[in-house]
């Protein structure tokens, strides 16, 4: 899979454009690979682990380093930092960490400024373009349709001219590609 086609493009506001790929996320030539994260920033499974297997050890060195210092007790759910992309075709690695759904509580703010930091934190870093995966929508069991709504009015403003959404399923594909 070294290639993923566009399945389908769309405009956003006045200058940015959306996009939609069926694919793996670490496979995408873009300029900030957004990473749905743990907070311990060390990796873990889903898109986490894929991430830093395919980027290699240069990212988990850079989280280290955040861990270090300001980041020491973890990222917080929402926030966003950025790394290096190590052996991935992206520039950068934005890592956000998303909130577990709940069926009490609603959550959605977090959700959105997942995407809404990552966002800022790209467009801090002069990226053009962006991946996002369905986060939140994996092991933190979010449905994708609900992920899909609040992921597409938290990028409406986006700075970024050019957002691409990787999903890995046709399940999640179809929620978040739904005109």
């Amino acid at each position: 899979m070294r290639w993923q086609r566009i399945h389908r493009r769309d405009p956003i506001g006045d200058v940015a454009t959306i996009e939609y790929v069926l694919g793996d996320i670490t496979e995408q030539e873009v300029d900030v690979i957004v990473n749905a994260a743990n907070s311990s920033l060390l990796g873990g499974g889903g898109v986490d682990g894929a991430i830093h297997r395919k980027g290699g050890p240069d990212i988990l060195a850079d989280c280290r380093k955040l861990r270090a210092g300001h980041y020491g007790g973890g990222l917080k759910t929402g926030q966003a930092v950025a790394t290096t992309a190590g052996r991935l075709r992206a520039t950068w690695v934005v890592h956000t960490v998303g909130p577990v759904w709940s069926a009490t509580e609603d959550r959605s703010e977090l959700l959105a400024d997942c995407h809404r930091n990552a966002l800022r934190v790209a467009a801090e870093l002069n990226a053009h373009t962006i991946a996002f995966p369905a986060i939140s929508t994996g092991i933190y069991r979010w449905p994708p349709e609900d992920a899909a709504r609040i992921a597409h009015a938290a990028i409406k403003d986006s700075p970024v001219p050019v957002i691409r959404f990787v999903l890995f399923d046709q399940r999640t594909y179809d929620a978040f590609a739904r005109p």
